[in-house]
């Protein structure tokens, strides 16, 4: 049956359990296994030889059972649904580093670019999840991950055994925590990923990642994820990698309001705006948006605000995770009065229209011009 004599086959098991350092463990069944390799990534005769091995030993610890669920093999597609700005590039990235891609988008034409690179497009989210076995999601809301998960013809209904969902969405905590559910039920695994960076980021492959979910499947997913971010971080089980977020990104907005209400300021008084960015950037007032991502046009290249605020992370993306964060705050009685104010002030700018702008937009709104 086994291509290798026995003596090979238990050289090799003595190689892996000497490289992985694992102590003796209760031994999982061959169904076991079977499960935790569904779709697996190996031919048939390495597989029969890993089933081998586990009904043979109980050397092999969850860190190996994981190193071979999350390892990567360019030759199986990987799944990617959302091509927004924020989606087409990590998708990018993921073909850049040599994994064949199946892509969907509510928008066809957003599969285009994509298909230029050899991704291959599909009629939907439960088309995707008949072909693959490692999903990343990308989408603007709660609503969106619902529907691409539970639709009618939604990821659920066609999950394999042993898949790996990763939702990088910002999306609220409990969302997650309801998707996993579902999703443990049919024999696979949900973990919450959101991103920090943005879309120079997302072109870059300098992501972070904020992970939710078990410390082993986070592992899984690190491989992946690498090919899209420098950062992967464990931020504990399903829906806290979405809490990191959302905290985060109540900072950000509250940072960004801070330092284009700064900059108005220090303009009207006479002030050269790239001066007082150099003042900032040397003294306690340095801020993320005063390093990277000035709302003032002129200050810096290649951030929104010196491109009429095209592109980026929209303002209405900021509102909606800014409204998360009020609804997480209220649930859990925490004051967050900065939080609430920038809340209100992103609110006004959806309501001068300003919703697709880049968020960093606000700045205009201080300054008492806002446009579309």
């Amino acid at each position: 049956m086994y291509q290798d004599s026995l003596e090979q086959v238990l050289e090799q098991h003595q190689a892996l359990k000497a490289y992985f350092h694992v102590k003796a463990e209760a031994q999982p069944t061959s169904a076991v296994l079977q499960k935790q390799l569904a779709m697996a990534l190996v031919d048939k005769n390495t597989l029969a030889k890993m089933l081998f091995l586990w009904d043979t030993a109980d050397l092999f610890s969850e860190h190996f059972k994981h190193f071979f669920r999350g390892r990567s093999v360019s030759q199986v597609p990987i799944g990617f649904i959302g091509l927004g700005n924020m989606g087409q590039n990590m998708a990018k990235n993921l073909i850049a580093k040599g994994h064949r891609l199946v892509v969907y988008d509510i928008f066809p034409e957003a599969t285009e670019e994509l298909a230029k690179h050899g991704a291959v497009p599909v009629g939907s989210p439960a088309e995707m999840a008949d072909q693959c076995d490692r999903i990343i999601t990308m989408l603007p809301s709660s609503p969106h991950v619902r529907e691409v998960y539970t639709g009618d013809k939604g990821i659920i209904s066609k999950v394999q055994t042993g898949s790996l969902l990763i939702d990088s969405s910002t999306i609220d905590p409990s969302a997650s925590q309801e998707m996993a559910k579902l999703v443990e039920a049919k024999g696979a695994t949900f973990i919450d990923a959101p991103v920090s960076g943005g879309v120079n980021a997302a072109k870059a492959g300098t992501l972070t990642f904020m992970v939710g979910g078990k410390e082993a499947e986070a592992q899984a997913a690190k491989e992946i994820l690498l090919c899209m971010g420098k950062n992967v971080i464990h931020c504990g089980g399903v829906g806290c990698g979405q809490a990191a977020k959302i905290c985060n990104n109540m900072m950000l907005a509250i940072s960004m309001i801070g330092n284009a209400e700064t900059m108005n300021l220090g303009i009207r008084l006479g002030l050269d705006p790239n001066v007082l960015n150099g003042v900032l950037n040397v003294s306690s007032g340095k801020t993320w948006p005063s390093e990277v991502y000035s709302p003032v046009p002129g200050v810096m290249e290649n951030v929104p605000s010196s491109n009429q605020y095209e592109g980026g992370f929209g303002a209405a993306l900021m509102t909606k995770d800014l409204g998360l964060a009020q609804t997480a705050a209220t649930q859990t009685s925490s004051p967050t009065p900065l939080g609430s104010l920038a809340h209100q002030i992103y609110r006004v700018l959806l309501s001068n229209g300003l919703g697709k702008k880049d968020f960093s937009v606000v700045y205009q709104l201080l300054q008492g011009n806002p446009s579309k």
